[in-house]
């Protein structure tokens, strides 16, 4: 949003309206400082028990956020809405991610240790990043075309600006969608890609193995598999174990 934001301490009370950066904090060891999360914060577990749920990522409860007395607030500008930051403001200082590139991913993580005081794991965290995904190697003359879809009815799916786009291209897989966010696509546009590889992630749209034949339809000659989408949507401390999951879908 093109703003600076300026903190006179450590934050004590922080509320993530992002699934992927709570689990970020919780990796830094802010357990006892994080007093708010959304509904969809499902990492760690047990955190939505024992902290209080804010609404959604789109739709946050404005007045409980309010009351939680929070002195950090951490927004994606991808994932919250910028009526909803705006009004947020006012509260306390928003950090607002914007996460497109692995190297936007560690950048993000070295701004929050740094903000957060957490410097020793989040240095950690991005080494362990940047070792996992030199074991990929992956080959630059044996790319698989992939389609990604994460919405049915319209058929959506990742375009070449997301984050999910650079990782396909860390899998050593080509993203075969020559278009920007998360484009609709026809049934004839499906059949005149002719993808290699047809992936049905997991999340916003729950895809099932009742898919698999649908998209077999209109994609004949691509192997067909649901993935889960959290490996390659999840910026934040998931990344780490991201390299690993490739590896088995690769082999």
């Amino acid at each position: 949003m093109g703003r600076d934001i300026a903190l006179g301490a450590k934050p004590k009370r922080i509320v993530s309206l992002v699934p992927s950066q709570t689990q970020l904090l919780a990796d830094l060891g802010l357990d006892k400082e994080v007093v708010g999360i959304t509904k969809f914060c499902v990492h760690p577990r047990g955190w939505r028990r024992n902290k209080t749920v804010i609404g959604g990522t789109k739709d946050p409860k404005i007045d409980l956020i309010k009351s939680l007395n929070p002195d950090f607030i951490i927004a994606n500008k991808e994932e919250n809405k910028r009526k909803d930051i705006e009004q947020l403001i006012a509260v306390c200082p928003v950090y607002v991610s914007d996460v497109k590139t692995l190297d936007d991913n560690l950048s993000m993580i070295e701004d929050l240790g740094e903000i957060c005081d957490t410097k020793k794991a989040a240095s950690k965290l991005i080494s362990d990043i940047k070792t996992a995904f030199t074991t990929l190697s992956p080959s630059p003359n044996n790319r698989p075309r992939v389609l990604y879809f994460i919405w049915k009815n319209p058929w959506m799916v990742a375009g070449n600006d997301t984050f999910i786009h650079q990782m396909l291209n860390a899998c050593g897989m080509e993203n075969v969608i020559d278009q920007g966010r998360y484009p609709e696509i026809d049934e004839a546009t499906i059949k005149a890609l002719d993808p290699d590889y047809v992936f049905l992630s997991s999340e916003p749209f729950p895809f099932k193995a009742k898919h698999l034949h649908e998209l077999h339809r209109l994609a004949p000659n691509a192997v067909i598999q649901l993935v889960n989408g959290e490996y390659f949507s999840w910026y934040g401390s998931m990344v780490k174990h991201s390299p690993a999951y490739f590896r088995g879908l690769r082999s």
